[in-house]
Parts: C-alpha cells; sequence; structure tokens
C-alpha cells in the first residue's frame, strides 16, 4: 500500500478476502524481523487469518511463539496463507475453524491450543464483526446487534474466562483489539463502538483482578487499518477516502499495529505494562 489518501473504489461480500484487496495489504511478510522477544511462548490470536490477526500471528512466530489462530470457515484460503507463514518461521502453527460466538467454541479454542501447543502464554482477543450503515438503531434487527455483541464482547470474555487457568501458571498475559471508535465513535457504527468502549473497560477492570496473579491485561487501539473488514463492511465512497482524516492523513498497514502487540506481549519489555490501552491511530487522540 502506498500513502496515497484514495483507494480503487471496491467492495467484497463479509468477511472480505485479502487476494481480493486493491492493495493487498502489507502484514511484515517482507519486513518484520524478530529478535526472539517471544521465544518458546504459546500464543492464541482470534481472527488470526487475515488483517492485524495475521500480521500479529507472523510477527509473534518470528519473534519464537509457536501460534494458534481461529477463524470462521469460509476464510479457509486466508487462514491457509496464515499457516504457511508461521511454519516458514520454523514456528508450530494451530489453525482452528471455530465460530467464538458459542461458549464452547472459545473454550475448545483455548483446550485445543493448551493440549496441542503445551500450554498458553499469551491470549489475543482480535476477532471482531462490525456492519457500517447509514440506518439508525430503529433499524437494526437483532441478528445484527447479536453478531456484533457475540463476536466482540461476549467471546472475549468467554475467551479469557478459559484462559485465566493456564495464564496464571506461566504467568502469562491478554491483549484486547479495542479501536479508535471508543474514543471517537462513528454513527454508521454504533454497536461496534459501544462493544470496543466496553472493552477498554473491560481491559482495566481485568487487570485489576489479575495483577494479583502476575497476569498482564492490555488493549491495543487502532485506527483505520487496511483490512479485509474495510472493503466488506463499508460503503465504496467510503473504501476511496479510507483513513485520509487522520493527521497522518493515510490508513495504516496490519504491519504497523502488529508491533505494539508484540511490545505488550513480551515479558522483558512490557513487565510493568497492565491495564493500559495503546493507540496505532495514525494520529488520534485515544483519551
Amino acid at each position: 500500500m502506498d500513502d496515497d489518501l484514495q483507494f480503487p473504489a471496491q467492495q467484497q461480500q463479509p468477511p472480505g478476502s485479502t487476494e481480493a484487496m486493491d492493495p493487498v495489504p502489507d502484514h511484515g511478510e517482507d519486513s518484520y524481523v524478530g529478535h526472539d522477544r517471544l521465544a518458546g511462548q504459546v500464543a492464541l490470536v482470534t481472527g488470526g487469518d487475515s488483517g492485524i490477526g495475521r500480521a500479529v500471528a507472523i510477527a509473534y512466530a518470528r519473534e519464537g511463539a509457536d501460534v494458534a489462530f481461529t477463524y470462521l470457515s469460509e476464510e479457509q484460503e486466508d487462514a491457509d496463507a496464515t499457516r504457511d507463514l508461521v511454519e516458514a518461521a520454523g514456528r508450530r502453527a494451530l489453525p482452528l475453524a471455530l465460530d467464538l460466538r458459542e461458549r464452547a467454541t472459545c473454550d475448545e479454542a483455548v483446550q485445543r491450543t493448551v493440549a496441542d501447543l503445551g500450554g498458553l502464554d499469551v491470549l489475543v482477543n482480535n476477532a471482531g464483526y462490525q456492519m457500517a450503515r447509514d440506518d439508525t438503531l430503529e433499524d437494526y434487527d437483532d441478528e445484527r446487534i447479536d453478531r456484533t455483541f457475540k463476536t466482540n464482547l461476549y467471546a472475549l470474555l468467554w475467551l479469557s474466562r478459559a484462559a485465566i487457568p493456564h495464564l496464571r501458571k506461566r504467568p502469562g498475559c491478554i491483549i484486547n483489539n479495542s479501536s479508535i471508535q471508543a474514543y471517537d465513535p462513528s454513527d454508521s457504527l454504533l454497536d461496534y463502538a459501544a462493544t470496543k468502549a466496553a472493552i477498554n473497560n473491560f481491559t482495566v477492570n481485568l487487570a485489576g483482578q489479575l495483577g494479583p496473579d502476575g497476569i498482564r491485561v492490555n488493549a491495543v487501539a487502532p485506527g483505520p487499518i487496511w483490512t479485509p473488514l474495510q472493503p466488506a463492511t463499508q460503503k465504496t465512497e467510503k473504501v476511496k477516502h479510507f483513513g485520509a482524516d487522520t493527521p497522518l492523513g493515510r490508513a495504516g498497514r496490519p504491519a504497523e499495529v502488529a508491533p505494539a502487540f508484540v511490545f505488550l506481549a513480551s515479558p522483558a519489555d512490557a513487565s510493568y505494562v497492565s491495564g493500559t490501552v495503546l493507540g496505532v491511530t495514525g494520529g488520534k487522540p485515544v483519551f
């Protein structure tokens, strides 16, 4: 992706495909260089098939971690690419085709990670759902509300609950994916923005609960990042100017977000960092 303010007009059906995007996002495939910050660790990244999740999976693998990641069955092509990139870094990959809107599958994601990879050090609650529309709350149907809140919030609570006993043994950490929408909400993303604000509150509260166990809990709040979520959920005109309203004047790359997740996961670099939300927003404020 170059730094122009416009993208070619494009739309996809949700959940979207990486290879169908123009330009194809940069996840750090050719640029991220690891320094053993996570050597020997095990990470579970939800929504790791594409976008920020794929960038985090690549970075973690190159930092020395084995990586389990969840994805939806219709995202198999993207998931295969993420698996190959993790394995190319010399680490074990565990792709998990699971719909996290059910508590049982959240429990399964954690259980299979621990069983197949030998433990759990880092839980990244990255999977999210949005659908930008110009309609008002009166037009929201129950299916949309249910999908947004279960994907973005229920799954986060269920996964964290299942992971805590395993994280306590290491001790490990939890990193949640928030959003600039928690601070500067768009009318067209009322439900999505509400879940992201809740994630910030959850992050701080859980950090307080788990601090005595040595478990750190933090969040990353990305701004406009060029991922399949955008052409799959935004109108064409919005996509054309995506990210132009940031102080840096452009959308971000997934590869530019992943280092924040690496920092927060690193037991050496972020050993005294807990209960914080780190903004990667192109200059938009997160306070």
